[in-house]
């Protein structure tokens, strides 16, 4: 199989029909169904993974993951990884903020030579769209949070904390990624960049959900974020270890 694409979800009913239809649209004739979704659910209340079963009646290419309870977006994004069939492995969040078509854009940069290549929603000089100012405060976290990350780790990567990104299996077996945390994502940077292997990143398009309520609470990542960046760099820069 070419590609397999992970979305984790967690009470996302009102925006997964709509997004794998997309997907579905996008991809059915370039890979001939040679692709797959894979929606790992942490056990939502709202009927996520019993409708993204009874899509699969339909295209016939979704696996359905349900977990016994909610742990969480890096550790279904893990498992979601380890349980992926295709060479090249895409994932994204299931709340409809990035747009579907920037991921034939990042196909198109990782076949161009690179192992592992990011959506950056920070890269543009054009920004996402804030309208009040709870999403102005967070954006503003966000964005300096990523500048810090980028000055501490040495890598230049403008934004360390968005779920849509596409990595090449074999590379993903290989950096043997133990985090379960939203942390995850960073990890799979570093780790990535610091064997060797080559990282880039492309703008990509970000809007604000439209459905159902955010679950990232920033109060809790972030601190858990920078002491994870701290201990990676520790880790895999200086010790070196695998």
């Amino acid at each position: 199989m070419e590609l397999s694409i992970v979305i984790p979800t967690y009470n996302e009913k009102e925006n997964i029909e709509f997004l794998i239809h997309q997907i579905e649209q996008l991809f059915h004739k370039k890979y001939t169904r040679n692709f797959e979704i894979i929606i790992v659910d942490d056990n939502s209340p709202d009927g996520t993974a019993q409708l993204a079963i009874k899509l699969n009646k339909k295209y016939g290419n979704i696996r359905v993951i349900i977990r016994r309870k909610r742990q969480g977006v890096g550790a279904a994004l893990r498992e979601g990884y380890n349980k992926s069939r295709g060479n090249l492995i895409l994932s994204t969040d299931a709340d409809l903020s990035f747009d579907v078509n920037d991921m034939e854009r990042l196909i198109a940069e990782l076949n161009k030579g690179y192992d592992l290549v990011l959506g950056s929603r920070y890269l543009s000089k054009k920004d996402y769209e804030k309208p009040d100012l709870q999403t102005k405060i967070k954006g503003f976290v966000s964005k300096y949070g990523n500048v810090t990350v980028r000055l501490l780790s040495g890598l230049n990567v403008h934004d360390f904390s968005a779920n849509f990104r596409i990595i090449r299996k074999k590379i993903w077996t290989e950096i043997k990624i133990t985090d379960d945390t939203h942390s995850i994502l960073l990890e799979m940077i570093l780790k990535t960049r610091y064997r060797g292997y080559k990282v880039t990143e492309i703008p990509v398009k970000f809007k604000l959900r439209k459905y159902g309520k955010s679950k990232l609470i920033l109060t809790k990542i972030a601190p858990n974020f920078f002491i994870k960046l701290i201990l990676y760099i520790f880790k895999y820069r200086i010790l070196r270890l695998s």
